[in-house]
């Protein structure tokens, strides 16, 4: 039978997703967790998660309410886990604090919890129960739960372009097409991810930053770059930030990648010719990254495309138009029939400043 939770409950629960989205770009590589514990209909205590390696959602709700967590409800957006990690069990900090009952929106899909937590708890006679708001619980942690249920993370490629559909002149110009409000909502959306993964062919056309600029960011994303013959430039800016930089590159040259490493640089090579995304994307997820933003140029994202490999677009749309002889949105194969194109559901629709935001994810 499924479970009946009244208005009170996701009243709760919704609370607790509020929380758990203040860590949206710290909690790297934990998923976005918060608590709430109430009784009577009266929240007493609440908390979440707001960095790897520091108290957990639950721990943090119990603290605020002290004696009053004794015969009250916890409503929490992930199971609580039941293993030492970088901190002790959540599950255990609730039962010694005598909870009666605890309501989690999905199963934690870590192996080191997968259900253990609840079962923990309902072993020590703790009332459970899940699945509430489970939808908007996924939408918080599509990162962390892609990478411990498919084993790679979240990609979502950021592209922007005019009415047309084109991303920059034929002489390679696009700064800027869209406005300074839709740069500084990518900025948002590059600080809740773990890594910004780019070709070595914007770096050089381009030399960008790739780092988080807008509002107070704890750690930089990692930055990423697809480069084969590693001809990054040592002065690059990407290398010049705060944070971190990896190479994959299939180049074995001494000279350059000591050059680059000298820099603060990462460098992996890969065994292929060029750089095989699947492989790149599973390497990263073994990095414990969650979300990748793409910000490539046409062949890199179209590559991405082909490959199959993109979760999410978030695509922005300036009200311009540039032509036919202006760069296109992607590289791809020509086709033969409609039926074979590759098809998105729109998520959702936004006016940013005077350009609109769409998120699609395929269909």
């Amino acid at each position: 039978m499924p479970v009946e939770f009244n208005a009170f409950d996701r009243t709760a629960m919704a609370r607790a997703l509020e929380l758990a989205e203040r860590g949206l770009a710290t909690t790297h590589p934990n998923p976005r967790v918060g608590c709430v514990i109430a009784r009577a209909g009266r929240i007493v205590g609440e908390g979440w998660h707001e960095r790897a390696g520091e108290a957990h959602a639950e721990v943090m709700a119990l603290g605020a309410a002290g004696a009053a967590a004794a015969g009250a409800s916890a409503y929490v957006t992930l199971e609580p886990c039941s293993h030492f990690g970088r901190t002790p069990p959540c599950a255990d900090a609730l039962i010694q604090a005598r909870i009666a009952r605890v309501v989690f929106a999905i199963e934690d899909p870590n192996p080191g919890v997968g259900g253990a937590g609840a079962l923990r708890l309902r072993d020590a006679g703790i009332e459970v129960e899940s699945g509430l708001m489970a939808r908007e619980a996924e939408e918080l942690n599509v990162g962390y739960l892609s990478r411990m249920r498919r084993h790679r993370p979240w990609v979502r490629i950021k592209l922007a372009m005019s009415l047309d559909g084109r991303t920059a002149l034929a002489n390679g110009k696009s700064r800027w097409i869209t406005g300074e409000a839709a740069r500084a909502d990518v900025q948002r959306w590059r600080a809740r991810s773990s890594a910004v993964l780019t070709g070595i062919g914007t770096v050089l056309a381009d030399d960008p930053r790739l780092d988080v600029r807008a509002g107070t960011v704890r750690d930089q994303p990692l930055r990423v770059v697809l480069d084969s013959r590693l001809r990054m430039p040592p002065d690059a800016r990407i290398l010049a930030r705060p944070g971190e930089v990896l190479l994959f590159s299939t180049s074995d040259e001494p000279a350059r990648r000591s050059a680059l490493e000298l820099q603060g640089a990462k460098v992996e090579r890969l065994a292929q010719a060029r750089p095989d995304l699947g492989q790149v994307v599973a390497r990263l997820a073994e990095l414990e990254i969650n979300e990748v933003m793409v910000e490539a140029g046409p062949t890199l994202a179209g590559a991405f495309v082909q490959a199959g490999l993109v979760d999410e677009l978030l695509l922005y749309i300036a009200p311009l138009l540039l032509g036919p002889q202006a760069r296109a949105l992607l590289q791809l194969p020509e086709l033969t029939d409609l039926a074979q194109g590759s098809r998105f559901i729109m998520m959702d629709t936004c006016a940013v400043g005077p350009d609109l935001r769409l998120r699609l994810r395929p269909a």
